[in-house]
């Protein structure tokens, strides 16, 4: 998400001279006002040029359809059903973007009502966060749940991811055992299938027809989306058409609130040339550790902080274990995998873990438990339909 809205509007920032340089006076005016997060702090905007050292942005998206009743049917609640957050090294060499699933039981932080008092701390599921206290809440209880600082922040909806696929000419996953959801509905068939507009939604949202019908599942099948995304955004269809970069840059803009911090084009530049260069084996996406209770998943305390100290540290991590641990994706051992060099590499049959050569899996990263789960951007998985019956 983070390339999304950094590289495209880098993009169009540089490319001011052949676009003109209204387009990037439409995107600056697409940006809303933003969202002050609790305690923000407004320092001066960076030079346009590499961010200096490694920031922290927490991404989510939200299930109330953004007001598109028809396409998406009546939502009675406002819910941060994706919550994500993005860490880019001081060196610039390594992402990790962390999921916390919906169903996870935290302490929510204590947030402003806007009625000049606090909602009261509780422990409940995180997706409720964004019900207490908007954007600002969730950062905060992701902050104390992590001990993480988070200055930057963004939320979109439904329609933020339709339009951004459309731009981009469609995402294509690989499916490898048909999707049948009842709920949405929602109905794909086995093979590549390129998503565009409201069918990449349904696959963003589609959970009772994955794996065994939970979130977990359905958190690895927008990894999976994700990591597809990032490799097709990179190629010179995207990159290489500056009308096809502005008119992502468009989606980006008029479909996210974004906190203050980020609505400066300065700061999505700057971040923007800051992560443009890091090879896809070193962008991995991880769910963060969990375990299960009466209540739901549950924070696993052990893997759950190796994974944190490795971020304080600036550390790249190491996967060691399954894509998903539910059955909601499986790598796909078929497909090469794209190298930070550009050459490909085939994983090793039967192994889920299996990832290309980069720096991110040498000696210096941190191995996590192979019960954490997750997928580097070079992968390419498939998701798993449930089997009829």
């Amino acid at each position: 998400m983070l390339r999304i809205i950094g590289v495209a509007i880098a993009v169009i920032a540089v490319s001011a001279v052949s676009v003109g340089g209204i387009a990037v006076w439409d995107l600056a005016r697409n940006i809303k006002p933003g969202v002050h997060l609790i305690g923000e702090t407004q320092g001066p905007p960076p030079a346009i040029g590499d961010y200096e050292g490694g920031f922290n942005v927490l991404v989510a998206a939200s299930d109330s359809g953004g007001g598109d009743i028809q396409a998406y049917g009546k939502r009675g609640e406002h819910l941060n059903d994706v919550t994500m957050l993005i860490h880019v090294s001081g060196n610039h060499q390594y992402a990790t973007v962390i999921s916390f699933p919906r169903d996870l039981q935290v302490q929510i932080a204590s947030c402003p009502n806007g009625n000049g008092g606090n909602y009261p701390s509780q422990t409940n599921k995180i997706n409720v966060a964004l019900t207490y206290g908007g954007l600002p809440c969730i950062v905060k209880t992701v902050e104390n749940l992590t001990g993480l600082d988070i200055p930057y922040a963004a939320l979109t909806e439904f329609n933020g991811v339709a339009n951004m696929s459309t731009a981009v000419g469609g995402v294509t996953v690989c499916v490898a055992t048909a999707i049948h959801d009842e709920q949405i509905p929602f109905d794909l068939g086995a093979g590549e299938q390129t998503l565009v507009g409201e069918s990449a939604v349904q696959f963003l949202r589609v959970r009772y027809g994955l794996g065994d019908g939970s979130d977990l599942g359905r958190v690895s099948n927008q990894q999976l989306f994700l990591s597809a995304l990032v490799r097709k955004i990179k190629t010179p269809q995207v990159l290489g058409n500056p009308v096809t970069v502005y008119q992502l840059a468009q989606a980006v803009t008029s479909n996210m609130t974004l906190s203050d911090s980020l609505t400066n084009l300065n700061t999505l530049v700057s971040m923007a040339a800051a992560v443009k260069n890091i090879d896809f084996g070193n962008v991995v996406f991880v769910q963060y550790p969990n375990g299960s209770s009466a209540k739901g998943p549950v924070p696993l305390v052990g893997p759950a902080q190796t994974l944190i100290d490795a971020i304080k540290a600036d550390q790249p991590i190491q996967l060691t274990g399954k894509t998903s641990g539910v059955g909601g994706t499986v790598l796909d051992t078929s497909a090469p995998v794209i190298t930070g060099n550009g050459s490909t590499a085939t994983p090793t049959p039967g192994s889920s873990a299996a990832a290309p050569d980069t720096a991110a899996s040498s000696a210096t990263a941190v191995a996590l438990p192979s019960d954490v789960y997750g997928q580097t951007a070079a992968q390419t998985t498939c998701t798993k339909g449930q089997t009829a019956g």
